[in-house]
């Protein structure tokens, strides 16, 4: 019966936790670099509008390369430190984000910032910390 090491569970969690946020970053910023902001705001994305439209797209924009930062770096072996810092970048957006959800009187709208903030965190301390994926050339 082969079993699996914890480190070998840790890489697999990472990997999911980063291909999940790339996923939801990506769909998010894609969203917010390209919808109308009155569409962003129907569906429930209140800063579309209480946002400058710059602060809205540079926020996508953010999102979007930092979704490709979670998975690229990692995927190529090319500066795969990148991928920790990508999810630090994220992590700073979540805290951001709950910070405005509750000066708006929105607190409870800021679970999926708390959810994905610390998911992100997760990555972060995974590959900067306890799991870094080696360099592309370096010896192991």
């Amino acid at each position: 019966m082969a079993t699996t090491t914890p480190s070998g569970k840790l890489h697999i969690g990472l990997w999911v936790a980063q291909i999940l946020l790339a996923l939801l970053f990506g769909m998010a910023g894609a969203a917010k670099l390209m919808m109308p902001l009155a569409d962003l705001a129907a569906q429930g994305m209140s800063h579309a509008v209480n946002l400058p439209w710059p602060t809205e797209r540079l926020i996508g924009l953010a999102e979007l390369l930092g979704a490709i930062g979670l998975v690229a770096p990692a995927a190529t072996g090319i500066q795969p430190k990148l991928t920790g810092y990508a999810a630090l970048g994220l992590v700073a957006i979540m805290v951001l984000a709950i910070a405005y959800h509750v000066a708006y009187g929105e607190a409870p709208a800021s679970v999926v910032n708390v959810v994905l903030g610390g998911m992100a965190a997760f990555v972060a301390w995974g590959r900067l910390v306890k799991a870094p994926i080696p360099a592309k050339g370096a010896s192991a």
